[in-house]
């Protein structure tokens, strides 16, 4: 299995971000529509089998200083609450059926689930700077995510909730609480409300 993209792909996305140069929400959402990415262009990519017990394989296909683009093979198991610190940006679901649960948070309060929203193949969905939210498979699907956020994420925050307890994470950690001790920036104890 390969496990790079094509080089057509490559420049489409190099082409695309490097020529960013409206970081706005919606200037965002539009240069993650022009890149235009499908399925067929990451499955060679992509290795469910190497998600090694966590929620997702993750690959970083584009980085500079305004932007990161990243792609999600989601395993079974659903991510934990978590910021994307202190940035924003939209994720596109490029296979699938993905479960998406947003909370609020006042403070150093514990994070409050307000709803939760099934995102159908196809579907562009926002993350707001220090929104909480964590994401799942749905519908026992195969799921592929698509991720352009700007600044390229540093300081992210994941939330135990049953520890009621959230840590910082070092940038190569994912959505989840760290094993590994080395990844664990700062633990920080929550108050329930």
């Amino acid at each position: 299995m390969r496990r790079s993209i094509s080089l057509d792909v490559k420049n489409r996305i190099d082409e695309v971000l490097q020529n960013v140069e409206d970081y706005s929400k919606e200037g965002l959402k539009q240069s993650l529509k022009n890149l235009n990415i499908q399925y067929r262009d990451l499955e060679d990519i992509l290795i469910r089998s190497d998600t090694a017990g966590k929620p997702y394989y993750r690959k970083l296909l584009f980085k500079n200083d305004c932007l990161e683009l990243l792609v999600m093979d989601w395993s079974e198991l659903e991510c934990s609450p978590h910021d994307h610190g202190q940035s924003y940006g939209w994720i596109q679901v490029i296979k699938g059926t993905a479960k998406n649960t947003v909370y609020e948070m006042k403070g150093d309060q514990f994070p409050i689930e307000l709803l939760t929203e099934l995102q159908e193949e196809g579907k562009l969905f926002f993350a707001p700077h220090k929104g909480i939210h964590k994401m799942a498979v749905s519908k026992d699907s195969n799921l592929v995510t698509l991720h352009l956020y700007s600044p390229p994420i540093t300081g992210m925050k994941v939330f135990d909730l049953e520890k009621c307890a959230a840590c910082i994470v070092s940038d190569d950690c994912g959505a989840w609480w760290p094993d590994d001790q080395t990844q664990k920036v700062k633990e920080i104890k929550l108050r329930k409300n």
